[in-house]
């Protein structure tokens, strides 16, 4: 049987899987537009071939776009930060423990910010989840992302979930105890906010969400 013999109903549930796999309305015109149907072959190479087994995560949330503003500073993000505003933040989220960047802001950058959750049972490692923001074409921002996101997105969070923002374990600044920290913004369901630092090296679970940053023009 060819795609173009299946049912209505079939192409409706295919949409929806696509869609909770985080293709939007873009990504499907790429593949259809791509030239020589290459990304709709890629596309049947790896499922066929079996790299990808499992879709491990699901979009929770799609937050839009976030613009750098035109007075940030480089190396001022937790500076520029009222501790106070937050029910809980860690001391080791500095300016100076994160100052390792992969991708170096500048005014005026945009990103459209998607967030996923864990759909499978247990734990997921770092690894998987970076994994997964390479398949998203996604930028790593780590804790200038958080920060970003605290500023400009904190009340359109859904509450009840960690949200971790990565980077390359490299990247990341690493504690007395040996673990590399990863930076994220705790929405709580009472409505406040926490500023703090997971474990590269310890597992996800499905409260703890991705944020996923992509370069928009």
């Amino acid at each position: 049987m060819q795609v173009r013999e299946i049912s209505c109903g079939k192409m409706h549930e295919l949409a929806i899987a696509l869609d909770k796999a985080g293709f939007d309305s873009s990504l499907v015109q790429k593949i259809i537009s791509s030239k020589n149907n290459t990304l709709a072959k890629a596309m049947y190479e790896a499922i066929a071939e079996k790299k990808v087994v499992e879709i491990k995560f699901s979009l929770l949330v799609d937050l839009g776009t976030i613009v750098v503003p035109d007075d940030y500073i480089e190396g001022k993000e937790f500076a520029s930060l009222n501790q106070k505003d937050f029910y809980y933040f860690n001391e080791n989220l500095t300016d100076e423990n994160f100052s390792n960047l992969k991708r170096v802001l500048k005014s005026g950058d945009k990103f459209r910010v998607k967030v996923f959750k864990q759909n499978v049972s247990g734990s997921t490692t770092s690894q998987e989840r970076l994994d997964f923001l390479e398949s998203q074409n996604a930028v790593l921002l780590g804790a200038q992302g958080a920060s970003l996101i605290y500023k400009q997105k904190r009340y359109e969070l859904p509450k009840g979930y960690w949200y971790a923002s990565f980077d390359k374990k490299d990247n990341l600044w690493k504690g007395s105890d040996g673990y590399h920290r990863v930076p994220g913004v705790d929405a709580r369901s009472v409505g406040d906010f926490g500023f703090n630092l997971g474990s590269f090296e310890d597992g996800w679970d499905d409260d703890d969400v991705l944020l996923c940053f992509c370069d928009e023009a």
